[in-house]
């Protein structure tokens, strides 16, 4: 297994990269991020992964790239798209990835990638039994951890509640776009979470995103059966999963 390796994490609103220390679980470089582009269309998002990489000064072809997304993805293909272009649903993203930036990458669901990295470094690591992951951001994204195992394209903040995807309504960006209170916005956590544990009967559940910072706003109002914690890897779990698993998915020479 590589030492260090690249992770890229892409989201609805930025792109985040960094060079990763896979042994340690710590960022060797500056967290770089930019915007995503408006409209996030395939060309233009794997274009600025392209400079953060360049900026990177990755030009090592035997350092593991990883690179994870928001959608289900199986064999290299996007099989859905969350708060990016609809051009993104069945295509062949891992293909135009590596040919842009002309070398291999690992490629994986954004919140997959966060729940390896808490299973690796942070929160859920020893933890027995079912550990959901949630990243509550420009969407709700999940991830499933089974006795230390990743259970791949959880798409479980698509959940519907009173006949809606229950992400529009309690999402983080669901909260600042309806302007509501720690404590408003926790009741329509309750009802998420609450339905989830009904569903799932998790041991333990993690809440990252950028929005974790502020835990203790809004996790103490909770009140639900499993032990709910914030992420101890914050908004770099995508950066330091997506390495992390680019490292250990095929071998190189030492670096």
């Amino acid at each position: 297994m590589a030492q260090k390796a690249v992770g890229i994490d892409i989201g609805g609103t930025g792109i985040k990269g960094a060079i990763v220390d896979v042994e340690s679980g710590e960022l060797l470089t500056d967290r770089l991020k930019k915007p995503t582009p408006a409209g996030g269309e395939p060309d233009d998002i794997v274009a600025v992964v392209k400079q953060i990489v360049e900026e990177l000064g990755v030009d090592d072809l035997d350092v593991p790239v990883g690179v994870c997304f928001p959608a289900a993805i199986m064999d290299g293909k996007t099989l859905s798209a969350a708060n990016v272009s609809k051009k993104w649903i069945d295509f062949e993203a891992e293909r135009l990835f590596e040919t842009t930036l002309g070398r291999d990458i690992h490629f994986v669901n954004d919140a997959d990638a966060a729940g390896y990295a808490e299973t690796r470094y942070g929160a859920a690591k020893g933890v027995p039994g079912l550990v959901v992951m949630t990243t509550l951001g420009t969407g709700i994204g999940t991830a499933l951890i089974n006795d230390g195992v990743l259970i791949v394209n959880a798409e479980l903040g698509h959940l519907e509640i009173g006949g809606k995807d229950y992400e529009t309504k309690a999402s983080f960006a669901a909260k600042e776009r309806d302007e509501l209170s720690w404590k408003h916005w926790a009741k329509r956590l309750q009802k998420y979470y609450s339905h989830l544990e009904a569903l799932l009967y998790p041991r333990l559940i993690i809440v990252g995103g950028g929005v974790s910072k502020h835990h203790e706003e809004f996790l103490p109002l909770l009140d639900l059966r499993a032990e709910i914690v914030p992420a101890v890897l914050r908004n770099n779990a995508g950066i330091l999963g997506a390495a992390a698993l680019a490292a250990t998915s095929r071998p190189t020479n030492t670096v």
